[in-house]
């Protein structure tokens, strides 16, 4: 049976903060690589990226990334592309087409009788997860890595019809995770416009893999702060802040949620559901007030524009609306850091203990010869395995949504930094632990 709660007010008790300080300038890391420029008018938008780890020659491992209308792009370390991934057209002619929002990649899912490796997508278009398998053998070759296995008509994960897809409070957010035990991958998705979260369980389908409801959480749409109540700006009646950027960290049996107009979400969950609910960090704008302002660009559209700062004590210190992309680094022994992109200004942050601990510092990705720096990024990947020469010490994949340097209009691509580039930002550096964590071994 799916079950549905509220969050309890009494979790927010934990909104309460040091006073909102200025934003101390960071230190800047340089970008290896960068893939190629995808433009907005051939409906290439591109979001989040993930990490697949080649196991025997990891100078080959690839990135996975969402282009949302143009689907999914693959490229290797150098930023080449080697795959490009269509989005399902619409089912009908006045209905959505497929849009590709966010992706993660597991290991050692079992697909039937065989354990795959498995890129899970989020389908914002159709509201519906896809799921790719990844072909070893394709990608050491440097060849068309993803093979679709979705099943042939997978339900919708938030919607009854396709009525109610098309009004686009769909699939959003994704994170997924593998059980210990029977291999069977499970994943967390958001749901656009709204603070809605499903549980998912994959399960064969016709024709391939499908999937079964678990279990739904709503996060707060609502807030009290002193003399009040805080409610985040939303630019349509009948929305709420929603949620994109996740991680699961599965050995803690915790998920963590990026809701962009509020704060970073720390979750309990496993195979059989949601608990606990904790908002860790908030967004400096959090309570801060605003106005909806008409859209130049886009008439009959409004925009959120905040007209002031929060009172003292209200808002978080570190991060700017949207808090997006958040990755989890894993060094040995459990050890490691949670990374959260601040699209608002540019910059990462970490929290230690992989999310547990507290706040280490910041940092922004700069310009690199050609490369141009990172900005208003969504999502971001990370992992400490050696990925060859390129990226010896590990690798930290970002979302650029404004790639200044190519030509031929706006555009947008993912940037490749090495990791032990991020640790050497901060003051004591970050762990750079190669050889701590192997994600087939992380059972």
């Amino acid at each position: 049976m799916t079950l549905l709660r509220i969050v309890p007010l009494v979790l927010l008790v934990l909104l309460l903060a040091l006073p909102t300080a200025a934003t101390a300038q960071l230190p800047e890391v340089s970008p290896q690589a960068e893939s190629e420029p995808n433009f907005e008018d051939d409906g290439a938008d591109a979001d989040d990226p993930a990490i697949w780890v080649n196991p025997f020659l990891r100078g080959r491992s690839i990135v996975v990334g969402t282009l949302k209308d143009a689907g999914l792009t693959v490229f290797d370390l150098d930023g080449a592309t080697l795959q490009d991934v269509a989005a399902p057209p619409a089912p009908g002619p006045e209905d959505a087409i497929g849009r590709f929002n966010n992706v993660d990649v597991v290991y050692g899912a079992r697909v039937g009788k065989r354990l795959e490796d498995l890129a899970i997508v989020s389908d914002r278009g159709r509201d519906q997860i896809r799921t790719f398998a990844v072909d070893l053998v394709a990608a050491s070759l440097g060849a068309q890595p993803l093979r679709d296995i979705t099943a042939e008509d997978p339900p919708f994960v938030f919607n009854d019809t396709q009525e109610q897809v098309n009004e686009q409070a769909t699939a959003y957010g994704v994170a997924a995770w593998v059980d210990e035990r029977s291999r069977v991958p499970y994943v967390v998705t958001s749901r656009r416009s709204r603070t809605e979260l499903a549980l998912l369980k994959l399960v064969p389908g016709p024709g391939g893999v499908s999937y079964e409801n678990i279990d739904r959480l709503t996060l707060p749409s609502s807030f009290p702060v002193p003399g009040g109540t805080f409610t985040p700006c939303v630019e349509a009646e009948g929305e709420g802040p929603q949620v994109e950027g996740m991680t699961v960290d599965a050995n803690r049996g915790l998920l963590f949620a990026a809701q962009e107009d509020v704060g970073i979400w720390r979750i309990k969950t496993s195979r059989n559901g949601f608990s606990g609910p904790v908002l860790i960090e908030k967004v400096k704008e959090f309570g801060a007030p605003y106005e909806l302002i008409p859209d130049e660009e886009d008439p009959g559209e409004f925009e959120c524009e905040i007209t002031g700062e929060a009172p003292p004590g209200v808002g978080g210190e570190h991060i700017a609306a949207d808090a997006e992309g958040l990755t989890i680094y894993r060094g040995a022994f459990g050890s490691g850091y949670l990374l959260a992109s601040s699209q608002g200004d540019d910059t990462f942050h970490a929290f230690a203990d992989r999310g547990l601990g507290g706040y280490l510092g910041g940092f922004s990705i700069g310009e690199s010869g050609s490369i141009d720096s990172v900005q208003e990024s969504d999502g971001a990947a990370v992992t400490g395995v050696p990925l060859g020469s390129a990226f010896p010490r590990g690798l930290l994949a970002t979302h650029d949504g404004d790639d200044e340097n190519s030509a031929g209009g706006d555009a947008t691509n993912f940037k490749l930094t090495r990791w032990e580039n991020v640790a050497r930002a901060f003051d004591p550096p970050l762990r750079v632990d190669p050889f701590g964590w192997a994600p087939r071994l992380d059972f």
